[in-house]
């Protein structure tokens, strides 16, 4: 779309009222950002390390890093149909490039010294590339004649004695030269000198691109350090045809050009750009912008984006009226560009502050999206991680209400019935529940699906982030924020899943949503709210939750077991008040705290084993099928990350974290001044067992105050002892051979391991070296665990590893889930989505971008599948 022809003038100051596009993703990298080009599916990027990254669009991962040039990459060109890619540098070279595969096909260099070069041209109808350099020349190289031109070894610029450093210095002694790294794959071609147009500028040549002029003819239009803007004809070399004159003196350097139809854009010094008509040749309108020099210059979906110096976008619509001004870097915007992937308008800035940015063009002139894309499923997380639906802080009541609202908006949005279920205490934030129904053909054949989610969160504190927590902010190919994935993100993801099936007439299964605002406080007033309105929520057939992570960052889990939990506070008081220790201690005096260390230490023994009476009977043994899944997870690990050590002691710290009961005491209080001196009246200690299937909560809890009792009595003090069980969970066990399991099984390997794009787990070594490794003294943890996998990924050539999800079990606790399995007699699953190091309840909790969309494939196929079992 062409802006229209209008007088020369000025564009004030006063525009209209901005409306600044949103960051939709940063990626980071360690050098300046100097040259963008973006493909259908991916994002190339220009370094100043001389490295070509490049990105996918889809999920903003790195696939590659191209060791491209032996100076900074200085422009990039992608080829209309996408099968070539030019890359400029100040190496002197110009190399071409598979864009699929990243295999160098040639490496194009000038017989004279040209200096940098600055930017890169491709003609498909003469299949040439065209390149501006430093020296002030415009060269060219026809592919065409690749196979009849061989060209000399002595003129190479490896070979090549550079008339200053390679000199005699004094005494007639030459510099020893190092050796040159050569350009690693492709063809060399060395350009003919007669295609060569020396002085195509009084300066250097700093732009260039491709245009259709008269009679349709490709044209090549180039600006230059000289501030003229000339247009070659192309064919047989090239000809000046015209030069764009506005009468103004040589000099002020045209630094970007952008073309949009037959109106072409260039940004000079100082912020100046000028819009040209092609047809006439006449300039038509002059605007002063904010960016100082205007090193970038893209037009797409009816706008111009102006960039530079300053860090600063502008954004122009048709009537040269600024729309939009905003701070994209926080140095110098050195790159820009502009693309549609997938119907969604994107504009990618790269800068000088080693950063990449990608923002949200929503009011483009471009095909809307679907509303259940990926790109909306971020954006109605970004929405929903806004809101501060902290549970455990009052000050935050109003944010969950609002959150719970805008949850259910979103649900209602895509068809669902949805009923706002209130817990018995106003003050606990209610549940929302949604249902989605199926095909109505087959109202009384339906199977039903319970997805169980939540929608608070933990505390976070702003000063201890990257970014703020409930800003969520994509940054290489990760989103942070607080709840991305403790579970705003898993819950989006299964939400939308339904909504593809919806939206395809597919569903054939009534799907329940239960989410509560409750979860990490326990899910305080879950249960009883559950049973109040069970004839609101019906039958159900199976239970599905995604609220865990994987052992690593690299293998895909199902968990298929969780430990319960009992929370208690043991509390000695004195019938004496606070003391002080040299007036009135003695051994006649029974001591609160010191009754409380000796109580507590008669709950456990050597090993940690604990000594209430039958704690350990109903636990169940491991049987000869479990143990296999054990042995799969050690391979598994061991093969990415060796140092984990020997594969025995390994996976038997895994059993102990996660079906061994254990007993944890947490933190003691004492009444009184907290001095040295005192004898506190009250002493009060926190402390928490672990259970573990075929364990009861209630039973254990009862005999826990039984036990504490009796030892309490035998130690004859004068105090009194009281034990509250503050919170109970009961374990959890699956049945990981039965049909929610098989069917996530399923779906897990169609999303992450088949097809041409799989993300596959991988080992950097072989599965047989890890018993030689040597083992650690410290038991692996979950840090330990996320820390090793990340490092795996910096070592050498890579073998493939099952691939199949691991089944695992957890040692942490969801009340919930053991409770709906028995309240509808129904079997449950649990679905890790993200990774051990996406930092939940931690400060930097994030959620890889493309564990998001994995997560839904997998939702999408399991309410698609399960059903028909």
């Amino acid at each position: 779309m062409s802006f229209p022809q209008l007088t020369p003038s000025v564009s004030p100051d006063d525009s209209p009222p901005a409306s600044n596009p949103a960051l939709s993703h940063r990626l980071k990298h360690t050098k300046s950002i100097l040259a963008l080009a973006l493909s259908s599916t991916s994002l190339f990027a220009g370094t100043e390390g001389g490295e070509i990254l490049v990105f996918s669009l889809d999920t903003y991962q790195r696939v590659a890093c191209i060791d491209g040039h032996g100076g900074s990459v200085l422009a990039l060109h992608l080829s209309k149909d996408e099968q070539l890619l030019f890359s400029s540098a100040g190496d002197r070279f110009v190399n071409v490039w598979n864009p699929n595969t990243f295999e160098r096909l040639y490496s194009i260099y000038s017989t004279y010294d040209v200096g940098d070069i600055f930017c890169v041209a491709y003609s498909p109808a003469f299949e040439t590339v065209y390149m501006g350099a430093q020296n002030t020349s415009i060269q060219w190289y026809d592919l065409k004649t690749k196979d009849r031109r061989r060209p000399d070894p002595t003129t190479h610029p490896f070979n090549r004695e550079d008339r200053f450093f390679d000199s005699l210095g004094p005494g007639g002694v030459r510099t020893p030269r190092p050796e040159p790294e050569p350009n690693k794959g492709g063809e060399d071609l060395e350009i003919d000198r007669q295609h060569i147009h020396q002085f195509a500028h009084y300066g250097y040549v700093y732009c260039m691109l491709l245009a259709r002029g008269d009679n349709d003819e490709e044209v090549l239009i180039s600006g230059g350090g000289d501030g003229a803007i000339r247009i070659w004809k192309l064919g047989d070399g090239i000809r000046q045809l015209h030069k764009l004159d506005d009468g103004r003196e040589e000099g002020e350097s045209v630094l970007s050009l952008a073309l949009d139809g037959t109106f072409l854009y260039s940004g000079r010094l100082n912020g100046e750009v000028n819009a040209w008509d092609l047809e006439t040749r006449q300039l038509v309108r002059s605007l002063r912008t904010h960016s100082d020099d205007v090193l970038a210059l893209s037009v797409g979906g009816g706008f111009l984006y102006c960039a530079g110096i300053t860090g600063i976008v502008e954004k122009f619509n048709r009537q040269y009226e600024r729309t939009a001004r905003f701070q994209a870097h926080d140095g110098r915007i050195l790159a820009s560009a502009y693309s549609a992937h997938q119907g969604r308008p994107l504009y990618v800035t790269g800068g000088n502050d080693n950063t990449i940015s990608v923002w949200d063009i929503e009011d483009c002139e471009t095909s809307d999206t679907h509303r259940t894309s990926n790109e909306k499923l971020v954006e109605s997380l970004k929405q929903l991680v806004s809101y501060r639906t902290v549970s455990s802080d009052y000050r935050y009541q109003a944010d969950c209400r609002r959150g719970a609202s805008h949850l259910r908006a979103v649900f209602k949005n895509f068809g669902a019935h949805t009923t706002m279920l209130a817990a018995e205490n106003p003050a606990w934030n209610p549940i929302i529940l949604a249902k989605f129904k199926g095909n109505p053909a087959t109202v009384g054949e339906r199977k039903k699906i319970l997805f169980y989610g939540h929608y608070d969160v933990i505390p976070a504190e702003k000063g201890k982030w990257v970014t703020d927590p409930f800003t969520m902010e994509g940054i290489n190919d990760y989103l942070y924020g607080r709840g991305t994935s403790d579970n705003k993100g898993p819950l989006l993801a299964a939400i939308y899943a339904v909504a593809d099936l919806v939206a395809e007439k597919a569903l054939d299964s009534d799907i329940l949503f239960l989410v509560e605002g409750e979860e990490e406080c326990g899910s305080r007033g879950f249960e009883a709210a559950v049973r109040k309105n069970k004839h609101l929520i019906g039958d159900v057939d199976y239970i599905l939750l995604a609220n865990s992570y994987w052992l690593d960052d690299h293998a895909p889990c199902l968990t298929y077991g969780l430990r319960g939990v009992i929370h208690a506070t043991v509390q000695i008081d004195s019938p004496h008040p606070d003391l002080h220790s040299g007036v009135d201690g003695s051994s006649l005096l029974d001591e609160s705290l010191k009754d409380l260390v000796m109580l507590l230490a008669r709950l456990t023994g050597r090993g940690g084993r604990v000594n209430i009476p039958g704690f350990y009977d109903p636990i169940l043994p491991l049987t000869a099928d479990e143990q296999a899944l054990y042995d799969e997870i050690t391979h598994a690990l061991l093969a990415r990350n060796p140092a984990l050590g020997d594969p025995d002691v390994l996976g038997e710290t895994l059993k102990r974290r996660w079906r061994e009961a254990s007993l944890t005491i947490h933190r003691f209080h004492t009444s009184g001044p907290s001095n040295s001196t005192i004898i506190p009246r009250t002493a009060r200690a926190a402390i928490s067992l672990r259970l573990v299937p075929n364990q009861t909560a209630q039973s254990v809890a009862q005999t826990l105050v039984s036990y504490l009792e009796k030892e309490f009595a035998d130690l004859g003090s004068k105090n009194a002892l009281s034990v509250s069980i503050d919170h109970i969970a009961e374990p959890w066990l699956g049945d990981w051979r039965g049909e929610i399991f098989q069917t996530l099984d399923k779906a897990v390997v169609n999303a992450w391991f088949a097809g041409p794009d799989a993300h596959r787990r991988r080992s950097s070594v072989g599965v047989g070296a890890r018993s030689g490794a040597p083992a650690s003294d410290v038991p692996p943890t979950s840090s330990t665990l996320a820390e090793g996998s990340a490092a795996a990924e910096e070592t050498g050539p890579e073998t493939a590893t099952a691939q199949r999800p691991l089944y695992i079990r957890e040692g942490g606790s969801i009340p919930a889930i053991r409770f709906l399995e028995k309240e509808f007699g129904a079997p449950a699953a649990q679905m890790p989505c993200g990774q051990a190091s996406d930092s939940a309840h931690l400060d930097n909790e994030r959620l890889r971008l493309v564990n998001l969309f994995k997560a839904r494939d997998v939702f999408r196929y399991v309410f698609r599948e399960l059903p028909k079992k």
